[in-house]
């Protein structure tokens, strides 16, 4: 079977631990060369078995046997790179968030578009069969109509100035780092878009935002709840409430931490009854087999350019809320 060659520009951790191991596993994909300052990428690739190593990204980009590149820079990197690579004729998968605003996405798309290249938004948890899972017990009428959602994804991080997470000019936040799960997340499983945002946030003294409560409206008459956080313990999932029951589901963005991978829901009717359910799947590399089967076949991408719009529009909005203290309307 043909495969993409991947290219990783930067020794990032997610790429190191995640990212790399998932191409190897996938039928349809090979990391072929990393790229990194200094002798970084040599190091990883040995330690990765991976054939090439450059010392710069635009040495990896000049390689012709490279057809995709995965990006993990700093989230305020994103957008000079992928246009970049774009720019020699490679695919880009991007960290989430693709972009810090709809102003930066909007010329990255034109760009790849231009180019004739497939760009996607790393959001891997979306692959994961769980989450289509609560979408089928939702139009089965399992809950009733739903009413709330609440999404929450935390981990305590260390007030570290050097850490890239706290760091405003490189993109740093929650919103940016963990929030935008919660958001993507909700607005999936409703495939509705939020008519009304509201967030406020406790920042730190580089003005970066650490702790984020907000609320999302839906036509439908859906209010949604999220929180996300660099201070509390670690948190990540979502439930769905609806007139008969609820659906949670924990791990939900990282369900690769569970020991086997598999995704772990509970549904819990108004009478009492809970079922438990079980979800098999390997987020990262269905990801990257998706991925490379649309460079492969020149397919559609499950992740349209419309919906990194709107996920961005939403981020865009929470910090319009912040900053003005008052909702914003969409």
């Amino acid at each position: 079977m043909k495969k993409v060659n991947w290219g990783i520009l930067s020794t990032a951790s997610i790429g190191k631990k995640q990212l790399i191991p998932a191409i190897e596993r996938s039928i349809n994909a090979e990391a072929a060369a990393i790229a990194s300052r200094g002798d970084k990428a040599k190091r990883a690739a040995e330690e990765l078995g991976i054939n090439k190593s450059y010392t710069s990204y635009g040495q990896l980009l000049d390689d012709p046997e490279i057809d995709a590149v995965y990006i993990p820079l700093p989230n305020s990197l994103h957008k000079q790179w992928v246009i970049e690579a774009a720019k020699h004729g490679k695919h880009v998968l991007c960290e989430k968030p693709a972009a810090l605003n709809e102003t930066e996405l909007q010329e990255m798309l034109a760009v790849c578009k231009d180019h004739g290249v497939k760009f996607m938004e790393a959001f891997m948890y979306q692959f994961h069969p769980l989450h289509e899972k609560v979408r089928d017990l939702i139009r089965e009428g399992e809950i009733g109509e739903i009413s709330l959602i609440r999404a929450s994804f935390s981990f305590l991080l260390q007030n570290d100035p050097q850490n890239i997470r706290l760091n405003k000019e490189l993109g740093g936040g929650s919103i940016y780092d963990v929030g935008c799960y919660c958001l993507h997340s909700i607005r999936e499983i409703l495939q509705e878009e939020p008519t009304q945002v509201y967030a406020h946030a406790k920042q730190n003294t580089a003005h970066v935002d650490t702790t984020v409560a907000g609320t999302l409206s839906f036509a439908s008459g859906v209010e949604a709840v999220f929180d996300c956080s660099f201070d509390q313990l670690p948190v990540n999932g979502y439930e769905v409430v609806g007139s008969t029951g609820k659906i949670e589901v924990q791990n939900a963005y990282r369900p690769d931490k569970n020991s086997d991978g598999a995704g772990l829901l509970r549904v819990t009717k108004s009478d009492g009854e809970t079922v438990e359910m079980r979800v098999e799947g390997d987020q990262y590399k269905l990801q990257v087999e998706h991925f490379s089967e649309a460079v492969l076949e020149d397919k559609a991408l499950l992740y349209t350019e419309e919906k990194m719009l709107n996920n961005i529009r939403t981020i865009d909005a929470c910090y319009k809320s912040i900053a003005t203290g008052k909702a914003v309307r969409m």
